[in-house]
């Protein structure tokens, strides 16, 4: 990977080709668990177990940006095995362990965006306030002015994109649910499926039961 770039700006929208690609296991009834309406920066989009492509199976996305130019978020929970020290020196002391690349959608895999958690109201240069103490870091800025004004912060090369109406129409063939996120849940030390039941055992109702199931349609 070369030198990557600044953080892309949420506001440019996400790309106008579909993201997922997904198939949907036929013999799964469907769930439909929220609408587009609840769709926000700040929220999970977390996979339900009709959505069986390998790209975003059991995976837990964090929402950057929500509008009608689409949806953007970074997949949770996909540590690569590239380290920040090698491609971005100046933050890797920043980072929380393991201090790697995570993998945060199949959308332009060469670009780096970068989140940390701070106080909401923190005055640094260089932080954009995405939700609550949720920020995204914008990469060209000096890291030695975050130094202590951080409670850490992880990269991520690529990230998820939907056009306008592809994720409504996701939402309502039950391929996913949104729900609300907590600050830890983007710099959690979890590997995807251990997220993805994290979050789904907090949920109640139908949510709560799918959190002891296998994220595997074929075997539940």
């Amino acid at each position: 990977m070369s030198p990557a770039p600044a953080s892309p700006e949420p506001e440019s929208g996400p790309p106008t080709r579909p993201a997922t690609g997904r198939r949907r296991a036929g013999a799964v009834p469907q769930l439909s668990i929220g609408s587009l309406d609840d769709v926000r920066a700040g929220a999970l989009l977390v996979a339900m177990p009709v959505l069986t492509d390998p790209t975003f199976a059991g995976t837990v996305v964090y929402v950057l940006d929500h509008s009608d130019t689409g949806t953007l978020g970074v997949v949770l929970g996909r540590p690569s095995q590239v380290e920040i020290r090698d491609v971005l020196p100046g933050w890797s002391e920043l980072a929380v362990a393991p201090g790697v690349f995570h993998v945060g959608g199949p959308c332009e895999t060469d670009t780096a965006l970068c989140l940390a958690t701070a106080p909401a109201d923190v005055p640094a240069p260089g932080l954009r306030p995405v939700a609550g103490d949720v920020h995204l870091v914008d990469l060209d800025a000096d890291p030695e002015a975050l130094v202590g004004l951080l409670s850490g912060l992880r990269v991520f090369a690529g990230y998820a994109g939907w056009s306008p109406g592809q994720l409504a129409g996701e939402l309502a063939e039950g391929a996913w649910a949104c729900v609300p996120s907590r600050p830890g849940d983007v710099l959690a030390d979890l590997s995807g499926p251990e997220l993805w039941r994290q979050v789904m055992g907090r949920q109640t109702g139908r949510l709560a039961v799918l959190s002891s199931a296998t994220t595997d349609p074929t075997v539940n």
